[in-house]
């Protein structure tokens, strides 16, 4: 007899996006992630679900039609970390024509039933606001077209969330140390990665979610020397000092054929990414080079007026894209589509490999892994469900964000307005758990800095399974790039009280 159903190694989107879908299916779900959620790819992503212009050229119909399906669907799902974006694409002489880009353009607007998104308008840029920032002279003409922004790891824990909600375990700075068949089940050996300790799980099922380190999981528990499935491909952001005022993001063509986006960055900062090269090292080590700070300041450079440098940048980071390997000459032109392959004969028990994917189509790849469960565990209740529930603190209005801010405001009248908003921005309808019986900031208790509070700090360990000041400051937000030293010292001072406790599981 099997401890459970199903065993997810990974806690990235996919992995805890399988787990959601799977416990609310009936089957029960052990999810186990060697460091903090999303801690790896998930985390250092451009932050956008959006359709893959780009992946038009390359043919990717299936997949940019996918996507662009989802965008509408996530945003309903989690209206709090998700909202609409528009982009603005100049026109650069001497590149793509303004032709195809017209065409690319209608395909978006038109393949993926886009209801509530606005569509695609040309713009002229000696007049519009977004033409200011640019270089005078050189972009005259525009496109503007819609996508969503996310709050990625946020995603991600939001899903983990869900999942333990409804009766998985999540487990984190948990490594799969051995996996092996063992008649009709597996035998996953977990170790804690804090302690030491040791504990065996069978399980009927395995997922294999560990985004770069899915055919390490192959060499390393299960033995497969030869495992080369996925491409690790490189990309790289910077986060600089503002470079435009109003809200809207650009999306510039590179003379490579390459692209980079500008995109609007908590407030006071502009977002710029992302590179494309091979990587070859450990995924552990991955981290932005020269080489990749001159081409994103360079590409940028050939747009704004404003010339962008190094004394400007305030973060940056590096995260590796496990890409499934077709073979493709150029990193850029890799699959961004999800493969799934299943191990396993008739009668032994099954490994279903995740190779690939996007943040934008993590539900849809969740789904397609449940038709592979389904059919060797046979169906559990409902089928597919999770399109149309809300994440936690997502329930509400997909365009009642503005109200759940006054709602929130109203209830906490002496709380700073902006800490309302953020808070509200972060967990939804989830702020009134961290607000609850708040008449003022200094009921919410000690203060760290840059708005963050030992009640915030008290949610995101006790729900989200905070326990580094890294995991409160970088992954469950962004508050690093705000927070002063001492605010992070007094942090991790706190967070070391044994009296804290940890994540709920």
């Amino acid at each position: 007899m099997a401890d459970v159903d199903v065993l997810i190694v990974g806690g990235g989107i996919n992995g805890c996006g399988v787990a959601r879908d799977a416990v609310g299916r009936g089957y029960s779900v052990l999810l186990a992630e060697q460091n903090d959620l999303a801690s790896g790819t998930s985390s250092w992503s451009t932050k956008l679900i959006h359709g893959g212009l780009r992946y038009l050229e390359h043919y990717e119909f299936r997949l940019v039609r996918e996507a662009l399906q989802e965008r509408e669907v996530l945003w309903r799902l989690a209206p709090h970390i998700i909202r609409p974006l528009r982009f603005v694409l100049p026109h650069h002489r001497g590149l793509r024509p303004a032709w195809l880009l017209r065409l690319g353009l209608f395909l978006y607007d038109h393949l993926g039933g886009r209801k509530l998104l606005p569509p695609t308008r040309t713009l002229d840029l000696s007049r519009d606001e977004t033409g200011r920032p640019l270089k005078p002279g050189f972009f005259t003409r525009g496109f503007e077209y819609s996508d969503c922004w996310v709050e990625d790891t946020r995603l991600v824990v939001l899903n983990a969330r869900d999942a333990a909600d409804r009766g998985a375990t999540i487990l984190t700075r948990t490594r799969v140390a051995t996996l092996a068949r063992e008649g009709d089940v597996w035998r996953a050996v977990l170790e804690d990665r804090a302690t030491g300790a040791r504990r065996v799980v069978t399980a009927k099922m395995v997922v294999n979610a560990a985004g770069p380190w899915v055919d390490e999981v192959l060499r390393g528990p299960l033995g497969r020397n030869d495992a080369r499935n996925v491409r690790l491909v490189q990309g790289s952001h910077i986060v600089v000092k503002r470079v435009f005022d109003h809200d809207r993001a650009y999306i510039f063509q590179n003379a490579d054929g390459r692209i980079i986006f500008a995109i609007p960055y908590e407030g006071s900062f502009t977002l710029i990414g992302t590179t494309d090269r091979d990587w070859t090292g450990d995924p552990a080590d991955v981290a932005i080079t020269d080489g990749e700070i001159d081409y994103l300041l360079a590409a940028a450079g050939e747009y704004f007026a404003k010339p962008i440098g190094r004394s400007d940048i305030v973060w940056s980071y590096s995260g590796v894209r496990p890409l499934y390997d077709d073979g493709a000459s150029k990193a850029q032109e890799a699959t961004r589509d999800y493969v799934l392959k299943v191990d396993g004969a008739d009668g032994a028990p099954r490994l279903v490999n995740v190779f690939g994917g996007k943040i934008t189509t993590y539900r849809r790849l969740a789904e397609s892994v449940l038709e592979k469960i389904e059919e060797a565990l046979g169906r559990r209740g409902k089928g597919s469900w999770t399109g149309g529930a809300a994440l936690p603190g997502g329930d509400f209005l997909v365009e009642g964000f503005e109200a759940l801010v006054a709602e929130l405001g109203a209830a906490h009248p002496g709380v700073t307005p902006a800490l309302v908003r953020r808070l509200a921005r972060a967990y939804g309808t989830e702020a009134r758990r961290i607000l609850a019986g708040a008449r003022a900031d200094a009921d919410l208790g000690r203060g760290f800095g840059a708005g963050l509070t030992e009640a915030e700090v008290r949610h995101l360990v006790e729900r989200e399974w905070a326990r580094t000041a890294d995991d409160v400051l970088w992954r469950r937000s962004k508050l690093g790039l705000t927070l002063p030293a001492e605010g992070r010292a007094a942090l991790e001072e706190f967070l070391g009280d044994a009296r804290l406790g940890v994540a709920a599981q």
